[in-house]
């Protein structure tokens, strides 16, 4: 897809709020490509996939521009952050794919998702 095309917004039954995090992987464009990969469709881990829709997150969608990544979680309005991770963190194989995905991330190998990705604090928006 190509800048200037756009993508659709999935819409949900419900209103939603959003988290916004980032994140630096280390700058090597090996790395970086099989970050991606694992990161497909094909590739990533369905228990991981299953996880996040288990705890409430409705959608979630990371960018990248280099080595930063930038990622927008969709919740229900109930939805309560440090709840939802707690849980994410004890959930089969969740510790095993973070030590996985350290490698690719500058973090402490050990670190859980909450620790590696820093919550964003919004500034601007033109909502009216």
């Amino acid at each position: 897809m190509t800048h200037n095309q756009g993508y659709t917004v999935k819409q949900h039954a419900v209103p939603v709020k959003r988290y916004c995090q980032t994140l630096n992987l280390k700058n090597n464009p090996e790395l970086i490509a099989e970050y991606r990969k694992i990161h497909s469709r094909e590739e990533a881990w369905p228990e991981i996939r299953a996880g996040i829709r288990s705890v409430g997150i409705l959608e979630m969608e990371i960018y990248i521009l280099g080595s930063r990544l930038f990622m927008i979680i969709e919740t229900p309005l109930d939805f309560d952050w440090e709840t939802a991770m707690d849980k994410l963190s004890h959930l089969p194989r969740q510790a095993e794919w973070e030590e996985y995905v350290s490698k690719f991330q500058e973090c402490v190998p050990t670190s859980t998702s909450a620790e590696k990705w820093k919550l964003m604090e919004r500034m601007f928006h033109l909502y009216e």
